[in-house]
């Protein structure tokens, strides 16, 4: 059983209360002194003194020793809590192996309550510089650099919001299920990514495909992927197809971004560079441009 699911066992109803006393008070303090802790989780001091002594030995808390005794949310004790929310409102019954790790989430299996088999996705803001991440998400540039965690919650906020909105206008993306603070639940995706696909059987229609959808995404969503390449793109077979979909959508910007157009011709231009390299399919730049910004309704 992997590290999350272990320790989320060995929590109790007064452990994520601390917890939520925490991450509340995050905003107003650094850390988030033991008094405070006490007020707002109105528990006897001792109770509070054991649940973080426990909470820090687990690493869900950092603890600032000081003029003053202080605690701070981890990424682990905020994993705790979305995976709380996300059990009490019945989205995840039980969570499984380790399906992927990349600079900015871990990727896992789970299990509804019905027993449907679901993708878990813990956003991890942060493991690449600040620079690096308003490089790729150009929504943070006006921002000042908030805690990762708040950043963990933004990206999962959107990312969830991004693959709603998608999903209902018929766009290939995986269909979402939940959320809950940095943490998305999505339908569990039986495929592999674009550059690990070696023998397609129609390369053509798949590239064709891929540009539907981010068409969709810009006329009828009203939105640009902003980081699109080989390695978030998701090839499954559905019935005796191939279905790309179009994976990891928190850096999105919207079409009246300044940014956008941008972003839009690059998100195209890598596309069509990697079919051209991998498989020997070739679409003209201009004529793939002018069908997702809808000035033509064929390619």
């Amino acid at each position: 059983m992997v590290l999350i699911a272990l320790t989320y066992k060995k929590l109790v109803d007064r452990d994520f209360k601390i917890l939520s006393v925490i991450e509340a008070e995050m905003p107003r303090y650094e850390y988030v002194p033991v008094d405070v802790i006490e007020r707002r989780s109105r528990l006897p001091s001792t109770q509070v003194n054991a649940a973080l002594q426990k909470l820090n030995q687990l690493k869900l808390v950092r603890r600032r020793l000081g003029d003053y005794v202080g605690y701070r949310l981890t990424y682990l004790g905020l994993d705790m809590l979305a995976l709380r929310s996300l059990v009490e409102r019945g989205v995840l019954h039980a969570l499984g192996d380790t399906i992927g790790v990349g600079k900015e989430s871990d990727v896992y299996s789970g299990l509804t309550p019905s027993g449907e088999r679901v993708i878990v996705k813990f956003h991890r803001v942060g493991r690449t510089s600040f620079q690096r991440v308003v490089l790729v998400r150009p929504y943070l540039k006006d921002r000042p650099a908030y805690s990762w965690l708040y950043l963990a919650k933004l990206a999962g906020e959107r990312e969830f919001k991004a693959l709603q909105e998608l999903h209902s206008v018929g766009a290939r993306v995986p269909r979402p299920l939940g959320r809950s603070r940095h943490v998305v639940v999505t339908e569990y995706v039986e495929g592999v990514e674009l550059y690990e696909y070696k023998d397609p059987i129609d390369p053509e229609s798949m590239l064709v495909k891929v540009l539907e959808t981010i068409r969709k995404a810009y006329l009828e969503v009203g939105i640009v992927h902003g980081d699109l390449s080989e390695y978030n793109i998701m090839v499954t077979i559905r019935g005796d197809e191939e279905e790309p979909l179009i994976i990891d959508w928190p850096q999105y910007v919207e079409k009246d971004h300044p940014s956008a157009p941008d972003l839009l011709r690059r998100d195209v231009s890598y596309v069509l560079r990697y079919f051209r390299k991998a498989y020997g399919v070739s679409i003209d730049l201009d004529r793939a441009l002018a069908y997702v910004k809808g000035e033509t309704e064929t390619i």
